[in-house]
């Protein structure tokens, strides 16, 4: 099984980042000098993704901007024998196809992935969220493709586990382990943020998904839900009702770069593991310690 498309939705307003939201998507807010959403990118072209369709809505079109040559840029690097740096935009240009969509009204994550229905087509297809960023040794997207190959090209959702205390953030899976493993469930049903009482697991859904085009069908069926939006969780639960959905834990540190915490994790973790920035900021930690008087 190859699956070659994956929908990343980066619709929403960014309003948790605001004002630097006001004109710059949230995707766009730089993590050291790379956007959020080119990581994102870089999973699905690590995982084998041949097509990316961006569900974007007015006011942003510098994330297509982004992965698009820069011809003017290109030739004033050249010029200055910046050939490091022209090397690395030429890079971004060239990763993978875009193609991008618009999604009209934010109708929920449900209604922007169904916008991508028309390109998708009947195909199994990956869904990343793009303020979702998994860092590991195998990008979590070829986690889960391996697990859907293995099970018959089925649906599988990507999970994590979480303190029980914090299920009511996320929506959590309920199933049942496969036989002989310890990762993967054939899952039950979604139930969206539950209280901790009412929580079947601690394994929550962090924005990793692959999905059989029978989605696109649910997607038309539901009602809408919470807060007047078309919610995937409704979709997903209705697909489980059809066919075999898989859960699975996948390995890998992941950071919500959707909240101001998040980011500001991502951005010292980040640094921290790069070798060139690595000892730049442990010195920008201690001297902020020292100067605050942190204990």
């Amino acid at each position: 099984m190859n699956i070659r498309k994956a929908v990343i939705p980066v619709a929403g307003k960014g309003t948790r980042f605001l004002p630097a939201t006001k004109q710059t998507p949230k995707e766009m807010l730089p993590i050291i000098n790379i956007p959020m959403v080119h990581y994102c990118v870089m999973e699905a072209v690590e995982s084998g993704i041949e097509q990316l369709i961006f569900v974007t809505s007015s006011g942003k079109g510098s994330i297509e901007n982004y992965f698009d040559r820069n011809l003017e840029l290109e030739n004033f690097l050249e010029q200055n024998g910046k050939l490091k740096e022209l090397e690395l935009i030429q890079n971004v240009s060239s990763m993978i196809e875009i193609i991008t969509v618009r999604q009209k009204e934010q109708l929920g994550l449900g209604h922007a992935i169904n916008c991508a229905s028309p390109i998708v087509g009947s195909e199994t297809f990956s869904v990343i969220l793009g303020d979702d960023i998994v860092r590991g040794q195998t990008p979590a997207t070829k986690q889960l493709i391996d697990v859907s190959r293995d099970n018959g090209g089925k649906s599988v959702i990507g999970v994590m586990e979480v303190p029980e205390t914090e299920t009511y953030k996320y929506g959590i899976v309920d199933g049942e382990f496969l036989k002989d493993s310890s990762t993967t469930l054939k899952m039950n049903a979604m139930i969206e943020k539950p209280k901790p009482a009412e929580a079947p697991t601690n394994l929550a859904t962090p924005g990793r998904y692959i999905l059989s085009g029978d989605i696109f069908e649910c997607l038309r069926e539901i009602p809408r839900g919470v807060g007047g939006e078309y919610q995937l969780t409704d979709a997903i639960n209705m697909l489980a009702n059809k066919d075999e959905v898989y859960a699975h834990k996948f390995i890998g540190d992941r950071f919500d770069t959707g909240c101001i915490e998040g980011y500001l994790n991502a951005t010292v973790e980040f640094a921290l593991r790069d070798e060139s920035t690595k000892d730049l900021m442990l010195n920008i930690i201690k001297e902020k310690i020292k100067t605050y008087g942190i204990k």
